[in-house]
């Protein structure tokens, strides 16, 4: 086994009726913590296209999702029998257009929407609190954002 391992993440956006900057997050099904819907990259499907797969399956999430990073970090991942494994995650962004009432993990997560500050709060990684900080400043002129806003 190696000695990290590599998933893919998609950092649901949305923008509320105000104008503000929303972001939608999951709790995780072990330790009910706040994370980004994530998972492993999938045989035969682009990392982005596999982000868009677990925000709909973790998180009831439809939308776009861009094809350039937004960023990355780390976190160790728990695995059966205790061990664990220092995992990088690769995050896209994607923009939500709905969410469904019904999606697989329903009964296993909560879901909520968060401004970028908050979601930071509430994240145990450092490195994605600062990725999700970076969102504060003008996310509409953010260099990845703002190409899926057009």
């Amino acid at each position: 086994m190696s000695s990290h391992g590599e998933q893919i993440a998609a950092l649901p956006l949305q923008w509320d009726k105000k104008g503000n900057l929303r972001i939608l997050m999951v709790t995780s099904r072990d330790s009910g913590r706040w994370v980004m819907p994530k998972g492993w990259e999938m045989d035969g499907k682009k990392p982005w296209a596999a982000a868009e797969i677990e925000a709909l399956e973790e998180a009831g999430a439809k939308g776009f999702v861009g094809k350039d990073l937004i960023g990355h970090y780390h976190y160790p991942k728990r695995l059966d029998g205790g061990a664990s494994l220092r995992c990088r995650v690769r995050v896209y962004p994607m923009i939500v257009e709905t969410l469904k009432r019904d999606w697989k993990e329903r009964k296993e997560r909560k879901r909520k929407w968060f401004s970028p500050k908050a979601a930071a709060k509430r994240v145990d990684e450092p490195e994605l609190a600062d990725l999700l900080l970076t969102l504060c400043r003008a996310p509409r002129k953010h260099p990845v954002i703002a190409p899926l806003l057009t």
